[in-house]
């Protein structure tokens, strides 16, 4: 996977389209034109950092359409809008859709490149996230039935005792069992393991 970013342009306008790639160009980013929404979807979209700098109208499914398709596929990739055809509802609808930016041309060079540059923090950000987020599901999915047990009883706060008494199994048996876990967990304490337990429950909601 390249760690350059790409910025991925949708505009139906050749002139502009291209004066954007020029721009994006001259200020050291790498960028891809596409004519409309359906052009865009047809390419494969690479496993790399980048942004989508994205028209309102488009032909065919637009900007807004794109943006849902790629919510509803599961595509994080954050968007800043680019249109000459703005108005206060589409903006709203943008925005709360999770748009980086929503612009109206013509846009200055340093209010475009500073919206870009949000939407690529946005991007590696994010990127982070996941990436943290897989580890940590790779550390639980190593965790054998009976440390998953142990695991979910600490999380509850039942004492090493108890714990021993609910599983049928000596203390001790149990506390090393709990090394194991926190070993396996990178967790130092039980509060650790909690945040970890908070931390997957709401990756699976």
């Amino acid at each position: 996977m390249s760690t350059v970013p790409l910025i991925h342009v949708v505009d139906d306008d050749l002139s502009m389209r291209n004066a954007l790639l020029r721009l994006l160009g001259a200020a050291g980013f790498e960028a891809r034109g596409y004519a409309s929404t359906g052009e865009f979807l047809l390419q494969a979209l690479p496993d790399r950092p980048g942004c989508l700098l994205l028209d309102l109208r488009l032909p065919g499914p637009s900007g807004l359409d794109l943006q849902a398709a790629l919510r509803q596929q599961n595509i994080v990739l954050p968007v800043v809008f680019l249109t000459g055809h703005g108005n206060v509802d589409s903006s709203v609808r943008a925005m709360k859709a999770g748009a980086v930016d929503f612009l109206t041309k013509p846009v200055e060079r340093d209010i475009l490149l500073d919206a870009i540059r949000r939407a690529l923090a946005r991007d590696a950000t994010q990127r982070t996230a996941r990436e943290e987020a897989g580890r940590l599901h790779e550390r639980f999915a190593s965790l054998t039935r009976r440390e998953r047990q142990v695991f979910d009883l600490v999380v509850a706060g039942k004492l090493n005792k108890q714990i021993a008494d609910e599983l049928g199994m000596a203390e001790r048996t149990v506390k090393l069992i709990r090394a194991h876990v926190m070993a396996k967990l990178g967790a130092g304490s039980a509060a650790e393991l909690g945040r970890l337990a908070e931390q997957l429950r709401q990756l699976s909601a």
